[in-house]
């Protein structure tokens, strides 16, 4: 899977921060960086690629911070991770790794494209189904993205 696609990961968990704000002062990079445990250079640079992908406006100066560009509940997870990371699993995953050949001994009958391909069917199912006020807690009846299979559900506390 590609590791951009999971590294965007960082800038949803700062994206949710922003969506927690109450009222309506913005979010310093400061803020954000205590919340996460995170230095706030790298806060900076995680909000800078937010507000590039059009997730978050920023304001400058004395009481400037980052707000959200649109409703939480009208930003998906899956939204989140392609703009900011791509694919899962892109096309061009097999052509990038070769082994020693040119091209891939398994090109033409390739067992784990298929395999690859569900998996990213199935995460983006999950994530095109969370929005950020599902996982900032705005809705408040999801704790956990999911239960593993054959265990109780998650109790909701206050």
């Amino acid at each position: 899977l590609d590791r951009a696609a999971w590294a965007a990961g960082r800038e949803l968990r700062c994206l949710v921060q922003v969506a927690r704000q109450r009222g309506s002062d913005p979010l310093t990079i400061p803020e954000i960086a205590a919340r996460e445990g995170i230095s706030p250079e790298y806060a900076a640079k995680l909000m800078r690629a937010l507000r590039q992908s059009g997730f978050v406006t920023s304001t400058r100066g004395a009481g400037g911070g980052y707000h959200l560009s649109r409703p939480a509940q009208a930003i998906t997870a899956w939204q989140v991770v392609q703009a900011l990371g791509g694919s899962l699993f892109s096309a061009e995953f097999c052509d990038a790794h070769p082994g020693q050949l040119l091209d891939c001994v398994h090109s033409t009958g390739c067992s784990l494209r298929g395999l690859w391909s569900s998996v990213e069917s199935a995460i983006r199912e999950i994530l095109e189904s969370k929005t950020v006020a599902d996982l900032a807690g705005i809705d408040r009846d999801l704790l956990a993205i999911s239960d593993p299979p054959g265990e109780p559900k998650s109790e909701a506390t206050p």
